[in-house]
């Protein structure tokens, strides 16, 4: 029996490393080499430091990492689109494929039995091998790394969705408030959507500085009581057009609120926390309006690889730290020390 090397998360701020089987791909299955897999703060949040998930968050003590992209290496029968050496990042929720939300994309709300999280209720990518569904991929171009792709698969996927609800474009100043991994895909994805002016905003000045390092803001602001002033006085006294929560806290919120104009429309991307405000004057009076935005569809995914070729722009630019899987354990402690960008395990030190 072939064995690979694989990572699992016991909820106690530490990796585990296992030596467990290859599995062997079935009906309409691909067995994938990894490439990069990077790791989203919803694991820490939700599975590292303890087991808090319940439902479609319920780790089930499965091989972890929900952000994976590699190459097929074997192929189950039955396959209708991809082949052996296709380049694919995976979808990570991998849904009954045919209840109303699966069918438009969005399996993410699958509400199935037979629904299934990479990383959560079935394998993940932190491993050498992945098996995964055909349906759950995406073709990733060759001008995208591999690296990028694992992005792509929660990350940027997840904010390319909440722009399109709330239709940024060039007409648009952004207020992007916490500039985690996710707030800084929300800048530069942003920005290259057209948006005129980006203002980040955070409690910690690391994160700051990685923002205007890599040019992904206008203006980054710690955050503060003189914050949302400092935002008005940016914006001609009225605020921004568009605001993007990714902090997922009630201060943080608040601001995002208060931050855009009358008519300004709002999107809550950060989970956990909770939020207070004062409907009439916040939201009614000025004719605001707040969306709600979870992960992406599929076919929105695969149109966010067409553009970001399109744009010459490249998710990886915000990895500020690469590790291999034998040191998984000091990825997730940087990761969960929340003073760094995105963290990526990488394998075979490719790059594409």
């Amino acid at each position: 029996m072939k064995t690979m090397k694989a990572a699992y998360l016991p909820g106690n701020s530490t990796v585990l490393l296992k030596e467990v089987a290859i599995p062997e791909p079935g009906h309409g299955e691909v067995l994938i080499k990894m490439k990069s897999s990077t790791i989203c703060g919803s694991d820490i949040r939700a599975i590292y430091r303890e087991h808090l998930g319940k439902g479609p968050e319920g780790y089930q003590d499965k091989i972890c990492g929900h952000e994976p992209c590699g190459q097929i290496v074997k192929c189950g029968p039955g396959l209708r689109r991809f082949k052996e050496g296709d380049r694919v990042i995976v979808y990570h929720i991998s849904g009954c494929g045919v209840c109303n939300d699966c069918r438009r994309g969005y399996m993410i709300s699958c509400t199935s039995p037979y629904r299934r999280a990479y990383g959560w209720q079935r394998d993940g990518g932190m491993a050498e091998y992945l098996l995964a569904e055909e349906k759950d991929l995406v073709a990733l171009p060759d001008e995208l790394t591999y690296t990028d792709g694992a992005q792509v698969a929660c990350g940027f996927g997840t904010v390319y969705e909440a722009l399109e609800k709330i239709s940024v474009c060039g007409d648009d100043a952004v207020v992007v408030v916490g500039l985690g991994p996710v707030g800084l895909a929300a800048c530069m994805l942003s920005k290259a959507l057209g948006a005129n002016m980006v203002i980040g905003v955070d409690t910690v000045q690391e994160r700051l500085d990685i923002a205007v390092s890599k040019h992904l803001v206008n203006a980054a602001l710690i955050s503060d009581d003189k914050a949302l002033e400092k935002i008005k006085a940016m914006t001609g006294g009225k605020g921004a057009e568009k605001a993007v929560d990714c902090s997922g806290n009630t201060y943080g919120r608040q601001l995002a609120i208060r931050s855009t104009r009358r008519w300004g429309k709002i999107v809550f991307v950060g989970e956990g926390g909770t939020v207070e405000f004062n409907p009439s004057p916040d939201l009614l009076h000025e004719q605001k309006t707040i969306y709600g935005s979870w992960v992406t569809n599929i076919w929105r995914m695969e149109e966010l690889v067409e553009r970001l070729v399109r744009w010459g722009i490249h998710p990886e630019d915000l990895v500020t730290n690469r590790f291999t899987l034998d040191n998984a354990s000091e990825a997730y402690k940087l990761m969960a020390g929340g003073k760094c960008g995105k963290v990526a395990i990488v394998f075979d030190e490719e790059i594409k």
